[in-house]
């Protein structure tokens, strides 16, 4: 049975791009355009990882993280936290909020799909 990931980026086209790229690598993939459908949708469908972008509409990544993380429901799923934030004060708010991994944009999708699989230990 394929992998359960969500994506949760308010950027339409990165979206659609990152979608098909994971669905080629084998994985479900089920997407969110802000972070309060992002963390509706989290809870609803209990994906096997989450890719969360930090700038979004509504409710931003690092709250939806947190309130994740903070649950012990959820708080096992893996998070990649996927943004253009690259200081390092942003950074370390993503380790601080419990996320699991950081990618910057722009990515290669080869990095992306490896950072995928090794939070899901494949």
């Amino acid at each position: 049975m394929a992998r359960k990931i969500l994506v949760i980026d308010d950027e339409t086209e990165l979206l659609k791009a990152i979608s098909i790229c994971l669905k080629a690598s084998g994985y479900e993939v089920i997407t969110a355009q802000d972070g309060q459908e992002g963390l509706e949708k989290a809870k609803a469908s209990n994906p096997d990882l989450i890719i969360l972008d930090v700038l979004m509409p509504k409710m931003d990544g690092y709250e939806v993280c947190r309130l994740l993380k903070f649950d012990e429901q959820y708080k096992s799923i893996p998070v990649i936290m996927l943004t253009a934030k690259v200081q390092d004060i942003d950074k370390a708010m993503g380790k601080k909020v419990g996320a699991d991994d950081y990618i910057t944009k722009p990515f290669e999708t080869h990095d992306l799909i490896g950072k995928i699989k090794k939070n899901l230990g494949e």
